[in-house]
């Protein structure tokens, strides 16, 4: 799959969630703004994957916690980190704004299994705080992950196997304490926009 049949590919499936959100709000006679926008939809799902020090980390050890997932590589030059310090500053505005929010679990998942080992994971997510866990697994294990996260991502073809760049669709997952999806979270933007969608949804 080119880029360009990616993205749209990406569109099309964010099209079919808004949709379905969309009916859910009409049956519900609620405005947008109390129900969540991703209610309903089928992201998420149950993973075993490998942590930053090799233990196998599954979906239901983050069971009852709000939790932010994210899909990158630590060899991405420009969104990745961008993203992931946009999340990081987020949630440090957000908890100092509502110290007595429930906490909230940073998730960045590689699509680049080949070079992202559990060290080189679990480093790179430590660059963006303490709490942010670090995930790689197996190209099956997450190959598994990104589909019922609704994640594209292909290797390009470069000259030298081992300077490749991988091109994937860009999304912030806010997921509810029972593991099903609330929002997307701006982290195109700003930290600033990423803790004004937290207040919006987090208690």
């Amino acid at each position: 799959m080119n880029r360009r049949a990616m993205a749209l590919a990406f569109r099309s499936t964010l099209a079919a969630l808004a949709a379905t959100c969309t009916f859910a709000l009409g049956g519900c006679n609620m405005t947008p703004a109390e129900q969540p926008p991703l209610e309903g939809a089928a992201i998420g799902g149950d993973f075993t994957l490998t942590g930053k020090d090799g233990q196998a980390v599954k979906w239901s050890d983050f069971a009852g916690k709000y939790r932010i997932v994210y899909f990158g590589y630590t060899f991405c030059p420009d969104v990745c980190p961008l993203d992931m310090q946009n999340i990081a500053q987020g949630l440090r505005l957000f908890a100092k704004e509502h110290p007595d929010a429930k906490p909230i679990v940073p998730i960045f998942i590689t699509i680049d299994p080949e070079r992202d080992t559990a060290q080189v994971v679990g480093k790179y997510a430590a660059n963006f705080g303490k709490n942010v866990v670090g995930l790689t697994g197996t190209p099956a294990q997450i190959a598994d992950a990104a589909r019922k996260w609704a994640v594209f991502y292909q290797r390009r073809d470069e000259a030298k196997p081992d300077a490749y760049l991988m091109d994937h669709s860009r999304a912030a997952y806010l997921m509810g304490p029972d593991g099903s999806a609330i929002a997307l979270l701006p982290a195109e933007q700003d930290g600033k926009a990423v803790a004004a969608e937290l207040a919006k949804w987090v208690s």
